[in-house]
């Protein structure tokens, strides 16, 4: 068995839940490839080195590895996205932020979810994924996005119109300081917080949900996510933000783009007891009164 840890990097006082992982899957004699960035950070004891060698990114990695390990927070899990990319390598996150909705296996679970994945006794949770095609060449070699695609308009920029097509047919102008489109996994992160619902992560949708929109009768829509969304931007100045989850460019208003679902799908790994609605009410504190 063969497994891949990944971190942005990780504060001195977590290098002992990082050593207590290490210790677990060389205890059943896993080869580990750990980022490099983070190979190089600590001094790791060298009988831990016994089976780990370090790794750089997408293309060190092949249909050997059973598992991938972030340590991080949500943000982490998005990254590791980008990494995997069309792989299918099983996503597993272990918590080291600070909500954890999406890495929600906590530092204090390491044990057991190694021995989960020894055992294969784990849920596999597949996500879909939002693509972005433009007219012009964005985001590199990962145009897509676990959470969601978003518009904006540049820093104190006034208001922009977003004339938005659904198949080709008019929806709306959205005037407005931007537009999201999330997939089910991002309906609970930067659109519910501009008030957008929150859809179940099997129920094949994408939410439009307009940022600060400046007609208040304009709310968040669900559309199936085999539609095909495709926007014009009006603006006053020439450039706006186009952003997949956490990663943006700036980029001319002339530009063509349009979102679909993507052809693969992001595969995270959760432990039996955490399912989506033990998330909910745990982490979003959902329908809880504390008055009772």
């Amino acid at each position: 068995m063969k497994v891949a840890i990944y971190s942005r990097g990780l504060d001195q006082e977590q290098e002992i839940p990082l050593l207590i992982l290490l210790e677990e899957l060389a205890k059943h004699k896993i080869n580990v490839l750990m980022f490099r960035c983070l190979f190089t950070q600590y001094n790791i004891p060298t009988p831990l080195l016994e089976n780990v060698s370090p790794f750089d990114g997408y293309g060190d990695l092949d249909n050997t590895v059973d598992c991938f390990i972030t340590l991080g927070g949500d943000g982490t899990i998005l990254d590791a996205t980008t990494i995997v990319r069309e792989k299918k390598i099983p996503l597993l996150g272990i918590n080291f932020g600070r909500l954890g909705f999406l890495a929600n296996i906590s530092r204090d679970e390491v044990v057991i979810a190694v021995d989960a994945i020894i055992n294969h006794t784990f849920i596999s949770d597949k996500r879909s994924l939002i693509h972005l095609d433009a007219s012009i060449p964005l985001f590199g070699d990962s145009p897509f996005a676990l959470n969601e695609f978003a518009i904006h308009k540049r820093d104190t920029a006034p208001m922009i119109k977003i004339h938005t097509y659904l198949n080709g047919e008019f929806l709306n102008t959205f005037w407005a300081d931007g537009l999201i489109v999330a997939t089910p996994t991002g309906s609970t992160g930067y659109s519910m917080s501009c008030t957008g619902p929150i859809v179940f992560p099997d129920s094949k949708n994408f939410v439009i949900t307009p940022v600060a929109p400046h007609n208040l009768n304009v709310r968040s829509i669900v559309v199936a996510d085999t539609s095909i969304i495709s926007f014009e931007i009006e603006s006053r100045v020439d450039q706006f933000i186009c952003a997949l989850d956490a990663r943006r460019e700036i980029v001319d208003k002339d530009i063509q783009i349009a979102v679909k679902k993507e052809v693969f799908d992001a595969n995270l790994i959760k432990l039996s007891e955490n399912t989506f609605l033990s998330t909910l009410r745990e982490k979003l504190i959902w329908g809880m009164d504390k008055r009772n």
